[in-house]
């Protein structure tokens, strides 16, 4: 049996479903369609996985038995035969041109058949003048495009935070094993948001780290020099130098540090300073727990209370609650609050394009707080996002700005806008801006935390999507050190009485 998650079977769908659309062989587009409408279904669909696989997803809409079979198939092999079919027709270079942002199936279509068959050739292609020569393509179309290869093409070499993390973390306990003490440098010594790789310090003789690492599994083996070892991890590019072990992370050690007076490396946020989990999701929308199951999550973890977010209903993607599932949503909360449970009621909220919010004010007023997120419209010119962004942040009843750039790192650059003209509407009305800890977005990123610290107040939200999500917020408890806050300066380090206080202005006075 394959370790298969839902998110997958969803992906393996569209992804088929794109490769069709690209080849032209699903005569009048049936079985994309099929594929597509099976996918939107899936993924918003109550059962559990596990009840998927038990039912042979029967039940599940747009789900026939054919497309069940070949989900059935998935769970077990980890293939899925559609997608690798369609696969074998289109060349690597072709499906890489997904990645780019901008380009659906007909759009790659156009790009192979004028020759145009990978990123790179995009890029050049762009820069050339070539791709705005093609039709429905344009001088603008070209520039974004362009914009957009260049991007994913900087991402191929790089890893996220925590997958240097592990294999780092890994390779000094192999060595820690052997007596050998290893302190992260580099890149990862700084706790940057994406890394090239690995580098550890340490003393002795290379021949003993290589001995110590000989056994360790996932460890490869690339040149032995008589200062350094380099290997792989993981697939993390690792180096190990030769000097003095044992400074560890320095939090300020950062261009941007320069200069300014910062608060003793004792007196940062860490982990445990956290009493609240805001800013999470259930199966009430697009998580894979239920809220009495994230609520023991954070307790396990040691923390006091948990805040939920799930999406409105402007998210229909992600399974986004109507006004009447979410008072059905609130009246379960208040049910497990009148059991003696720690948790609040809070939603992720929609910023629509004008910088209104996907509730009504009345219905807003019901929640113990508010996220206020950006979703989609992510191509507003930066005067319009800005705008948009400073409209919510204004909004009386919203408690926090989340994710307030829209990056993905290593995806996607977040959109155009004024961050500091956002952060001032958040000084002036409030409100908190968002850390948001998931290792994709790690959004606000530190630099802006760290030069508005003292003005904002931030919250430090994992966005989980499951109980294992909630471990993400060592990562923006990272960045909020590197930031140089302290529990004063994070809403969520408040009890759940304070927060709740501090999240309604009517109680505050905030």
């Amino acid at each position: 049996m394959a370790d298969v998650t839902r998110k997958d079977l969803v992906h393996a769908l569209n992804s088929a479903a794109d490769l069709l659309d690209v080849l032209g062989s699903d005569a009048g587009g049936f079985r994309a369609t099929a594929y597509r409408s099976a996918a939107r279904s899936l993924d918003r669909h109550e059962a559990s996985l596990d009840e998927l696989r038990e039912s042979r997803f029967a039940g599940v809409p747009k789900v026939g038995r054919g497309i069940a079979a070949e989900l059935m198939d998935y769970l077990d092999t980890g293939r899925f035969a559609p997608l690798d079919e369609a696969a074998e027709g289109v060349p690597e270079g072709v499906q890489g041109l997904f990645a780019v942002r901008g380009l659906g199936p007909k759009k790659v279509r156009t790009l192979w058949d004028a020759g145009i068959d990978s990123v790179t050739r995009l890029r050049d292609a762009a820069q050339s003048g070539e791709l705005a020569a093609i039709k429905g393509f344009g001088a603008k179309g070209a520039q974004t495009l362009g914009q957009a290869a260049q991007f994913v093409l900087d991402a191929q070499d790089r890893f996220l935070l925590p997958q240097a993390l592990q294999a780092g973390e890994a390779v000094q306990q192999a060595l820690a094993g052997a007596g050998l003490e290893a302190t992260f440098s580099g890149e990862l010594g700084r706790l940057r948001d994406t890394l090239g790789g690995a580098e550890l310090v340490l003393s002795g003789d290379p021949d003993a780290w290589a001995g110590a690492l000989a056994g360790a599994a996932g460890w490869e083996v690339r040149e032995q020099g008589a200062d350094t070892l380099s290997g792989r991890f993981g697939g993390v590019p690792l180096t190990l130098r030769r000097g003095e072990a044992g400074v560890g992370f320095l939090p300020f050690d950062e261009p941007e540090h320069a200069g300014l007076d910062l608060p003793d490396p004792a007196a940062l946020i860490q982990v445990q300073d956290i009493q609240g989990m805001l800013h999470t999701h259930s199966v009430w929308s697009d998580g894979t727990a239920t809220l009495r199951e994230m609520v023991a999550g954070v307790r396990d973890l040691g923390h006091a209370y948990l805040g939920t977010g799930d999406h409105s209903q402007a998210a229909a993607y992600a399974g986004g609650l109507t006004p009447a599932r979410l008072r059905e949503y609130i009246a379960e909360i208040r049910g497990l609050q009148a059991e003696g449970l720690p948790i609040l009621a809070g939603a992720e909220v929609d910023i629509l394009a004008d910088g209104s919010l996907d509730y009504p004010d009345e219905l807003l007023a019901e929640l113990d707080y508010v996220v206020a997120s950006v979703h989609s419209g992510f191509g507003l010119s930066a005067a319009d996002q800005t705008a948009r962004l400073v409209r919510a942040a204004s909004h009386p009843l919203v408690s926090i700005l989340g994710h307030p750039t829209g990056r993905l790192l290593l995806r996607r650059e977040g959109y155009a806008l004024d961050i500091d003209a956002v952060l001032e509407a958040c000084a002036a009305s409030g409100t908190a801006a968002e850390i948001n800890a998931n290792p994709w977005r790690l959004d606000l990123r530190w630099q802006d935390a760290l030069r508005w610290r003292g003005r904002v107040r931030f919250s430090i939200n994992t966005d989980a999507h499951s109980v294992a999500g909630l471990r993400d917020i060592r990562y923006g408890v990272m960045m909020a050190r590197k930031a140089g806050l302290t529990p004063a300066d994070v809403v969520n380090c408040l009890d759940m009485a304070a927060f709740k206080a501090w999240a309604r202005p009517e109680v505050s006075g905030r």
